[in-house]
């Protein structure tokens, strides 16, 4: 069963149906809206250059939708990076087994949709007081460009055919082991605060929690493996953790 429109968007519609009308009819009938070829020179009204009227006509109505474009922006960039990365960037030493693989497809694919989905829902309600977006746009270029150097860092350490592991030098792993999740969790706190949604909060404190666990076992990972492992390196935060 279909849900019935509610009584503003019912509202809304007959208005925009009865406005087009109006000004369909007004135009057959030589009251025009004065640009373009109708625009009359004589006019005394206050004017505008034809440029920056026609952007301020299509501007507010582009970033209305604007916040959903960058969230699907966002995301679309992040896992086109991911797909580069597997396919030129990193150098593999071992396989992967069926369920994990399984596991992490949905994770992904739940994610990504939930994300736009949420979004798409959130559409239909006032703008947040303080718009952050802009912010998230920062964040998520920082986040996703360092994630990328990281990654070409530890993709240098191998040769090729080879799968020994050595401990990760320069950028930021002279100060934590898995800088490439940190900067990870910089891209999407950006993409939350794009979003500004509660659900996209929650998946990045959610990504958050496991990046630093996944970051704790590989610290330790490493000094099983390393007798020289500089022990004052942290494993997600400097100085911190």
């Amino acid at each position: 069963m279909a849900i019935p429109p509610s009584l503003v968007l019912t509202a809304a519609s007959v208005l925009n149906l009865i406005s087009s009308a109006i000004l369909g009819v007004l135009e057959t009938r030589g009251i025009h809206m004065e640009y373009s070829k109708f625009f009359d020179a004589s006019s005394t009204k206050i004017k505008v250059g034809s440029r920056v009227g026609m952007l301020l006509l299509y501007t507010p109505a582009f970033l209305v939708d604007f916040r959903f474009l960058l969230l699907k922006s966002a995301i679309t960039i992040h896992f086109l990076k991911r797909i580069f990365e597997v396919s030129f960037i990193h150098k593999y030493s071992g396989e992967m087994t069926l369920d994990t693989m399984i596991i992490i497809l949905f994770s992904y694919l739940f994610l990504s949709s939930s994300l736009i989905y949420t979004q798409n829902l959130n559409q239909e309600l006032l703008e947040p007081w303080i718009d952050l977006k802009y912010p998230g746009i920062v964040l998520f270029l920082i986040g996703i460009s360092g994630d990328f150097y990281h990654h070409f860092l530890l993709s240098k350490l191998r040769t090729k055919g080879s799968k020994d592991y050595k401990v990760p030098k320069r950028g930021l792993f002279e100060l934590v082991i898995c800088p490439h999740y940190l900067v990870e969790i910089l891209g999407f706190l950006g993409i939350s605060l794009i979003s500004q949604t509660l659900y996209s909060f929650s998946t990045t404190l959610g990504t958050a929690l496991y990046l630093m666990a996944r970051s704790y076992a590989a610290k330790r990972w490493y000094i099983s493996k390393f007798e020289d492992f500089p022990k004052e390196v942290n494993a997600l935060i400097p100085c911190v953790f």
